[in-house]
């Protein structure tokens, strides 16, 4: 109840956290910060507001100091972001008036789009929101590390898809356009586990074509691993495991907020940071407010992936579509 009391504690949790590992005996201190925190921060209290330009400059300058996923370069570009075709969403806490906790940048588009590139480009021409039929939700980041353990994406997201179909009612797919930030360690990590297999020389020779600088430019070499590399994501994703969970963490975040995991983008980001992490390689998660309560208890229940027959015929076409079960569900933990 004191002054910035609040913001106090949610710091404290951030040094725990961080601290942690070395401080074993701060399990307790830890777990009854989550349990507090929880439940100062949840969902009655927050309330959603748009981000635009004539937001505060304070939660402007936030918003480029925070954004994880896709880096905001500086005004120009944070300005790109906040005009007529796009928007941007974020959750506040009263404790807590001027620093957003999660927040959301939306894209619309015709059509879903399959590359983010286009989506980030400060330079791309403004379309008129009116003829969108694709709200593409391109990036979504949490602010507070004193927060991690605060569940906030899952009502953030359900909350902008029904805003946005009150407000744009020609919009007919809400879709994310997501990294797989996994994927190039696991690859890098079957060769090890595919000792004598017979695609172990063929994935270990996929692999070392990475350290290539923009191999993706060599048109022929692309097309060779488009073939081979999109059967191994789709594998990934659905069959790479961490006990009963996908390996992979943007599709447990997806799958358990009730999204369908829908198509494969070869090439989908291109930026330094896409490269490292998944090939370039980026997925699109649909949600259908219709669909999304029964696709949450599906994967609840039983951990089934609910996914499209495109991505799971790509599955079955990797080259680990023989291998045995053990491998085939190699995590590279």
């Amino acid at each position: 109840m004191a002054p910035g009391g609040t913001a106090s504690l949610v710091d404290m949790h951030r040094q725990v956290l961080h601290d942690l590992g070395a401080n074993p005996q701060w399990l307790g201190t830890e777990a009854d910060l989550t349990h507090l925190l929880r439940s100062w921060f949840n969902r009655g209290f927050l309330s959603m507001q748009r981000i635009d330009w004539r937001t505060s400059a304070l939660v402007l300058e936030k918003l480029i100091q925070y954004e994880a996923v896709h880096q905001i370069q500086g005004w120009s570009d944070l300005r790109r972001r906040l005009q007529a075709d796009r928007r941007c969403y974020a959750f506040f806490h009263p404790a807590l008036p001027e620093e957003p906790l999660i927040f959301i940048e939306v894209a619309l588009t015709r059509g879903m789009s399959a590359r983010v590139q286009p989506l980030l480009d400060p330079g791309s021409p403004v379309l008129d929101p009116a003829s969108a039929d694709s709200a593409m939700f391109y990036s979504i980041t949490n602010c507070q590390q004193g927060l991690r353990g605060v569940s906030f994406g899952n009502f953030l997201i359900k909350q902008v898809v029904e805003d946005l179909g009150r407000e744009l009612p020609r919009l007919k797919s809400f879709a994310t356009l997501s990294p797989i930030p996994g994927l190039r360690a696991w690859l890098a990590s079957l060769p090890r586990a595919l000792e004598r297999h017979p695609a172990q020389t063929e994935i270990s020779r996929l692999a070392s074509v990475f350290e290539t600088p923009r191999w993706f430019e060599d048109e022929s070499l692309s097309k060779t691993l488009r073939e081979k590399l999109l059967p191994l994501a789709a594998h990934y994703l659905l069959l790479a495991k961490e006990g009963q969970e996908p390996l992979d963490p943007v599709a447990r975040f997806h799958l358990v907020n009730g999204a369908r995991m829908e198509r494969l983008n070869w090439l989908g980001d291109v930026s330094p940071t896409g490269m490292r992490q998944s090939a370039g390689m980026m997925v699109n998660y649909v949600y259908r407010l219709n669909e999304v309560d029964a696709n949450h208890e599906t994967y609840a229940r039983d951990h089934t992936i609910v996914a499209s027959r495109r991505v799971e015929q790509r599955a079955k076409e990797s080259l680990l579509s023989r291998a045995p079960a053990g491998v085939a569900a190699a995590s590279g933990n």
